[in-house]
């Protein structure tokens, strides 16, 4: 059985519980964070955290593990599960109170974190994937990491509906965001994502996929792109903390360039790859 923990404790997963009355439940009110591991071995978890503390800091929960304890705790599940390839998430509510729409006083976060295994280095779905359009329906703070997602459960439900791994969320046409990932075109050989806003999340793998870009030469514009844009770009690729770079050959059905994973992605791919490979060696 999978141990977790919880509140500052180490448990089987059966034990693993949250009150009826946590607001988490009860509003959604509360973050998350996920990063990846390989070769068993967290990848960027340092990077997640000063996310996880800014989306704290945005909604006013207070950070009462810290970056170090978190740290142990990510690594501590990992080994106690023998995670070698896969994921690690942990999650902050404002904690347990009486049902009231405002802040209660007093409450104490409920804090948790559990790991599971998933390929990682060999996706299945690196040779590409289809992606569904469909509109953002999501609240105006998409920068903050929240657990409300049911706007984000509903699109990547849509998706599966026609047969896609993704959504392509949109709004009045331009393009905002995967389901749970940052998207990509390529056109004339550079690569083009939307600029960092309250419209959408500030990517961990988005990060560091332009540092590799710019160490590979290849261009980046941060501009926003519109789907018919995507319809017609050379490339179009994801990036997300759990599937890293995956290539997007299909968009309801037209395909994308070639309709194949394009050079640019591969590349780009190939060097999230090894900078993970090398950051996680033993």
């Amino acid at each position: 059985m999978r141990t977790c923990w919880i509140n500052g404790a180490y448990v089987p997963e059966a034990e693993a519980a949250v009150p009826i009355f946590d607001r988490g439940l009860l509003f959604g009110d509360g973050v998350y964070e996920v990063a990846a591991v390989m070769q068993g071995r967290l990848l960027d978890a340092d990077l997640h955290l000063v996310r996880l503390a800014r989306s704290l800091r945005e909604v006013g929960i207070a950070d009462t593990v810290g970056a170090a304890q978190w740290l142990e705790v990510m690594q501590a599940l990992v080994s106690r599960n023998g995670i070698v390839e896969g994921l690690v998430y942990l999650q902050v509510t404002r904690g347990v109170a009486e049902r009231d729409f405002v802040f209660p006083q007093g409450a104490t976060p409920t804090v948790f974190a559990y790991a599971r295994p998933k390929r990682v280095s060999d996706d299945p779905n690196a040779a590409g994937v289809a992606v569904h359009v469909t509109p953002d329906l999501r609240w105006a703070r998409r920068d903050i990491k929240s657990v409300s997602l049911l706007a984000q459960v509903l699109a990547k439900e849509a998706a599966k509906a026609h047969g896609c791994f993704e959504a392509m969320m949109h709004e009045d046409g331009v393009v905002t965001e995967g389901g749970s990932s940052n998207l990509w075109i390529v056109t004339d050989g550079a690569v083009q994502t939307r600029p960092l806003s309250s419209k959408l999340l500030a990517g961990i793998t988005r990060d560091v996929v332009l540092q590799v870009a710019a160490e590979a030469g290849i261009p980046v514009r941060e501009r926003a792109f519109t789907v018919e844009q995507a319809r017609g770009a050379a490339e179009c690729f994801l990036t997300s903390a759990t599937n890293f770079v995956l290539p997007i050959v299909s968009i309801d059905g037209h395909p994308v360039g070639s309709g194949v994973a394009g050079p640019v992605t591969e590349r780009l791919r190939a060097g999230y790859l090894a900078r993970a490979r090398a950051l996680t060696a033993g």
